[in-house]
């Protein structure tokens, strides 16, 4: 009777020991996540050494930054009150590659340079609310007569080798029944060179890089308004974890109706944040409008 008492004390305290360590101080349940980071007092966040401007690391400086990495710093201002006391930050660098493995491995908790949110991806880890829609645009010189796709019938237009936008072209191209010639290079550098020196009409790929290339060389091009392809990206962290996928998604959100959000986004994609980061000229575009009004994890196929 006594040993049969002694295991019902054992398990109860047992039970105990794992509720108060998922708890918070509320009595509502941390989930993996949170419990993890709260047990360790530290955070591990991911980030992309040369993302411009979702993450980055300039020289000789040990913290990152960038659009996503902010964002996260807003959430773990959010984690911190949720569990009662001061985190400490680890930053740790990821590959485009690697770190869907990392992220799953629990080597981070918070993956803050910002990547695709896709229906594939979304198998394997968990991904926050749109925090960018990234498109593939048109970029020609300023007085051009360029305006839209369609006035690229018969004009050279520039695609990298590496990457969709060829055939994202090969679409547009084909739906609006008109035909171009396509001029595949190897990098941003040299497709910006023939658009510069007028062998090229136009330079087609993500929104981001060309910004960051027109920036780079102070060039006076355009981006034409209206994208070929669209791509919402998000924060991404473990799946299954339904309250810190919670706590993300409601700080985003209270970011977004607050200003913070759009206030953020122009520092890395408007205005000049820094000597060293020049401004890239891209303000929301219509659809990441749509998606701060009406914030939602939707992904791409």
């Amino acid at each position: 009777m006594k040993l049969n008492r002694l295991a019902g004390l054992v398990w109860a305290a047992t039970a105990c020991f794992f509720s108060c360590a998922l708890a918070q101080p509320g009595g509502d349940s941390l989930g993996a996540t949170l419990t993890r980071i709260s047990t360790r007092e530290a955070v591990y966040l991911g980030y992309r050494e040369t993302a411009q401007p979702f993450s980055f690391l300039l020289a000789g400086q040990d913290k990152p930054q960038g659009f996503a990495w902010d964002l996260c710093e807003e959430v773990i201002q959010v984690v911190q009150q949720r569990l009662g006391k001061n985190i400490h930050v680890v930053p740790v660098p990821v590959t485009e590659s690697a770190r869907v493995m990392m992220v799953k491995s629990g080597m981070i908790d918070l993956d803050c340079s910002g990547g695709v949110n896709s229906v594939a991806r979304q198998k394997q880890v968990a991904m926050s609310n749109t925090i960018f829609v990234g498109e593939h645009r048109v970029m020609v010189r300023r007085g051009s007569g360029i305006e839209r796709f369609e006035q690229l019938a018969d004009k050279r237009v520039a695609v990298l080798n590496a990457g969709q936008a060829e055939r994202f072209v090969r679409q547009a191209a084909l739906g609006r029944n008109i035909s171009l010639q396509l001029l595949s290079v190897n990098s941003p550098v040299e497709a910006m060179t023939l658009l510069l020196r007028g062998d090229v009409d136009a330079f087609v790929g993500e929104d981001v890089m060309l910004a960051i290339q027109r920036a780079a060389q102070q060039a006076d091009l355009v981006l034409l308004e209206g994208g070929l392809a669209a791509e919402p990206y998000a924060l991404m962290f473990a799946k299954d974890d339904a309250s810190f996928k919670k706590l993300v998604d409601e700080t985003l959100v209270a970011m977004m109706q607050s200003g913070l959000f759009a206030r953020v986004y122009d520092k890395w994609f408007v205005l000049p944040s820094s000597s060293e980061h020049a401004a890239l000229g891209l303000p929301m575009s219509p659809l990441l409008k749509a998606a701060v009004q009406a914030p939602n994890d939707k992904p791409v196929n």
